[in-house]
């Protein structure tokens, strides 16, 4: 009977969403997760698990989430379709006021949690049954296979992160530890970038606080920097940790259920005359660029990245897809480096990116997409969420302008090293870094077009059909062909011919 249920609520879910729009002011971009080996090449190791949705419902309601599953793609596809249906069919309308529109979100999260543990009720009691059979009998294989099956239909989870538009309102609801980033650019040449909220781990001083007043060695939390396998205080799914907790060493004492799904709501944030875009980002995706580079200007960089391609592209499909693409390569790129930071990038979990434009223009169809192109680290001071303090600093932006791109492909570099070329049209910015407990923003002031501004002055190929290099290796040239007189010419050797 349960198993019935569990198949009729699945697609009863998949029919009740499938009819429901696309909005097409949204673009998403998504990679699998990667181990490179020694030769740098790269492989998959288990099917992708991030989910996303982008969906448009009546009276002016838009929906947009991203999910990043662990253990299986089970809980993220059940959260997207559950969520929908609980938002999108009838629940919200444009007399809701913002308390309502919270209220509603947080109910929708918990019949999330509620519904999904419904449909694995029974082969949870299941997987309890045969694990006190196993107990006398231990080398009864057909059991021991039967359990592995079980587990394999009960375990994973997922963290989500959802933005409702309603009214021309925005609503943030987040479970876990993925990012949304709001992107505004002002009429008087103000920049902002707005991190709405902050993520569910074990280094989030409110969530330590909250694990402490259940009796949770907290101290010992941070230390461990992972609860069964994942930084996340708060998460969808994972019976391990909503029922079985008590089995958990650094949650056994807790008084009563530690992580949990409940999710925390901000906005509502007016969208009124706000020119600029959305970033939804999963955990994989700012895992993989911070290990890269660092957490310092993660946010900062996503935007430069995102700003280059809306200047470039004219598909907000091909926009996030470019931004994911662009990241993948930076940190395989510092892998295969040696440098610092590679030992932090062998491997990266999937990665999406969904992008909401608010008012903003895409590029001229008619322009050539960039292919790659080269972006300097925005260099932003990080500032955890205790600070209050605002640092001004300059931020450097180096893209390729069109000319450069009809003569070959630009191919990406890692930006470890990086710092503008001499020569390079380099748009700058200043911005102000300013974060709070619950969020954080970046405002970026000068010419007003962080967001648009590409180089102009590109070097032009000449009658050979190469371009001039930025770098002088005449010296270079010179001494290598000095040491090595004796037995060669440098004629049809180094050098350009």
């Amino acid at each position: 009977m349960a198993a019935q249920r569990r198949n009729l609520m699945q697609t009863q879910h998949q029919s009740w969403t499938d009819d429901l729009p696309l909005c097409e002011m949204c673009g998403v971009g998504t990679a699998p997760n990667c181990v490179y080996g020694p030769d740098g090449k790269g492989t998959q190791s288990h099917p992708i698990e991030d989910g996303h949705l982008r969906l448009r419902g009546e009276d002016g309601c838009f929906l947009y989430g991203v999910f990043n599953g662990y253990d299986g793609s089970r809980v993220a596809n059940f959260a997207a379709q559950c969520l929908t249906a609980e938002l999108l069919l009838g629940q919200l309308n444009s007399s809701h006021t913002d308390n309502d529109v919270r209220r509603i979100l947080t109910q929708a999260f918990d019949v999330v949690e509620k519904s999904y543990f419904d449909t694995i009720d029974d082969a949870l009691a299941e997987k309890a049954h045969l694990s006190n059979y196993l107990l006398p009998h231990n080398e009864n294989q057909k059991v021991q296979e039967r359990l592995k099956e079980l587990e394999q239909e009960v375990s994973g989870g997922a963290t989500a992160v959802v933005a409702l538009m309603l009214n021309n309102k925005l609503y943030v609801a987040n479970v876990g530890t993925n990012r949304v980033l709001l992107c505004k650019s002002s009429s008087d040449g103000q920049n902002q970038v707005l991190q709405i909220g902050r993520p569910h781990s074990t280094d989030n001083e409110d969530e330590l606080q909250r694990l402490t007043a259940l009796g949770v060695d907290s101290a010992r939390v941070r230390q461990a920097g992972q609860i069964a396998g994942q930084s996340s205080t708060r998460r969808l799914g994972d019976y391990r940790v909503k029922i079985n907790y008590n089995e958990i060493d650094l949650l056994s004492a807790a008084k009563t259920k530690p992580v949990i799904a409940e999710p925390e709501i901000h906005g509502s944030h007016s969208l009124d005359g706000v020119t600029g875009f959305l970033l939804l980002m999963s955990e994989g995706l700012i895992n993989a660029l911070e290990s890269a580079h660092g957490p310092e200007q993660v946010n900062q960089e996503i935007v430069a990245m995102v700003a280059a391609e809306l200047a470039q592209q004219s598909s907000l499909e091909a926009v996030a897809q470019s931004v994911v693409e662009r990241v993948k390569r930076l940190h395989h790129d510092v892998y295969v480096s040696g440098r610092q930071r590679a030992t932090y990038c062998s491997r990266h979990e999937d990665m999406t990116l969904l992008i909401r434009t608010l008012n903003y223009p895409l590029a001229d169809a008619a322009l050539t997409p960039t292919q790659g192109g080269r972006i300097y680290p925005v260099s932003v001071p990080y500032s955890n969420s205790q600070s209050t303090s605002k640092t001004s600093v300059t931020l450097s932006l180096v893209m390729p302008s069109q000319s450069t791109l009809t003569n070959g492909t630009n191919t990406a570099s890692t930006l470890e090293e990086g710092t503008p070329t001499p020569g390079s049209q380099s748009p700058t910015a200043t911005l102000q870094s300013t974060n709070t407990q619950t969020q954080s923003s970046s405002s970026s002031s000068g010419d007003g077009s962080l967001f648009r501004q590409r180089g102009s002055q590109a070097a032009q190929p000449d009658e050979t059909g190469r371009v001039p290099p930025y770098v002088d290796f005449s010296q270079f040239y010179r001494l290598w062909a000095s040491d090595n007189s004796d037995g060669q010419s440098t004629q049809g050797g180094l050098g350009p011919q």
